[in-house]
């Protein structure tokens, strides 16, 4: 079960879309009409152009949203692009348009799609690009194509992950696993089953007075060891026989690391004392030379 995080408490999401497909068509005036283009051009500022957005797209609380306030930001920049490479209103339209549609597709799915959205911002521009009525149209020439790409490419798509962040749920997977012929667990409402009114009332009476609290009271008979210590008591048994037998391994190896090393030694002596006594055998067989 998939579950959404951008509330205040996890819901389970009815739907979530899968990256998909996008087919491109042409889309001059689909966004901003004729008279929506002529009142941004009017505009003396920037307030007066966000005041127009705000008005067509109901954006009135960019101040304050966050999320309204980067879709503002988009919008606005998209629009300033274009005054600043003179487009005309068919080609702000249509731009518009463009960078808006990109940016549906973008966050319309929590899960990764960049492919897909940059495909379909690509069939966009080739919408706008190729004179092949009624599926597309020769509206931007090749140079225009390659700046709006370059602009499009450096400030929206460098920050892809951060628009899919700012407008998309985060989503966590809940995962369950059934074992096929292992019981089922009973719930804890059922295995902590409230103790009967009989115990209570045998829990709660005070003990009687012993007559004699010399006595030592019957011991009581040993109830049978739970089968987790007997589990316990034989992973330890377990434990501890691994532990010796690599205990004895690592003295074993420690020993013949000593015998060789005294061995070594000891054939070094041997060298030395060798070498010493030769030249002192021969030393005394010279003297007896001599006094003979």
């Amino acid at each position: 079960m998939l579950l959404s995080e951008n509330t205040e408490g996890p819901s389970e999401v009815p739907k979530l879309i899968q990256p998909r497909s996008h087919k491109a068509k042409v889309c001059v005036w689909s966004d901003l009409t004729v008279n929506d283009v002529d009142r941004i051009i009017e505009s003396l500022n920037a307030d007066h152009i966000k005041q127009v957005l705000a008005d067509v797209f109901n954006l009135d609380d960019h101040k304050e949203n966050l999320k309204t306030g980067i879709i503002m930001d988009l919008y606005f920049y998209t629009l300033q692009f274009a005054r600043d490479n003179n487009f005309t209103k068919e080609k702000t339209s249509a731009f518009f348009s463009i960078v808006k549609k990109t940016h549906e597709v973008c966050i319309e799915t929590p899960f990764g799609n960049l492919d897909e959205t940059f495909n379909y911002f690509k069939d966009l521009l080739l919408c706008h690009a190729v004179n092949r009525p009624p599926h597309s149209i020769e509206l931007f020439t090749p140079d225009e194509i390659r700046k709006i790409t370059e602009y499009t490419v450096n400030t929206y798509f460098r920050h892809f992950k951060m628009y899919k962040y700012a407008f998309t749920p985060l989503v966590r997977l809940d995962l369950s696993l059934t074992y096929t012929g292992m019981p089922e667990t009973p719930p804890p409402s059922e295995t902590a089953e409230a103790p009967a009114e009989d115990d209570l009332a045998t829990e709660e009476a005070p003990e009687p007075a012993e007559p004699e609290p010399t006595e030592e009271p019957p011991a009581q008979p040993k109830s049978p060891e739970p089968e987790e210590s007997k589990a316990r008591k034989e992973l330890r048994a377990m434990v501890q026989s691994y532990l010796s037998d690599e205990i004895k391994k690592m003295k074993l190896s420690v020993e013949e690391q000593l015998k060789v090393t005294e061995e070594s030694l000891n054939k070094k002596i041997d060298i030395a004392e060798g070498g010493g006594n030769k030249s002192g055998k021969g030393g005394r067989g010279s003297a007896k030379g001599k006094k003979k």
